[in-house]
């Protein structure tokens, strides 16, 4: 199985198809900030019709998970799900399957003046990761 991880402004799947705008970021904030995580999966003929378990995590360059507020309080950033991809009929043996995924993260504090990480896990593997500041909050003048 593989994964590409990419930082959006948003994304969006469309019958099966991945679309998203302003791909390629690397520096957001340091204001709450809305974003999206675009990644195409590709499910190998062997990993199909079977459940799995992607977990999208956000950690600082530490790797400590980024801890943000919530409604039930602060919470590792997370977005866990399951899946399990089917062989259509007809599929020739071998084939791998590709899956295109859009989450939209709403605006969200992240640590000012931080490197952090976005890491794709399937199991206990990390198939991909991207790297990205979060800018400095702006200096104060002296009254």
């Amino acid at each position: 199985m593989k994964i590409r991880l990419l930082l959006a402004h948003a994304a969006e799947v469309q019958n099966s198809l991945l679309f998203a705008m302003g791909v390629g970021w690397t520096e957001i904030g340091p204001a709450p900030s809305a974003f999206a995580i675009a990644a195409i999966l590709e499910v190998g003929w062997d990993e199909t019709s079977q459940m799995h378990t992607l977990e999208i995590v956000f950690e600082d360059a530490d790797g400590q998970p980024i801890i943000v507020p919530t409604p039930a309080g602060d919470q590792p950033l997370r977005f866990p799900a399951q899946f399990e991809v089917g062989r259509p009929p007809g599929a020739v043996r071998g084939t791998s399957f590709i899956v295109p995924m859009a989450l939209n993260v709403q605006p969200v504090q992240l640590p000012p003046g931080r490197r952090c990480v976005v890491k794709a896990r399937v199991g206990p593997d990390v198939l991909d990761e991207l790297f990205f500041v979060v800018r400095p909050l702006p200096a104060q003048l002296p009254r």
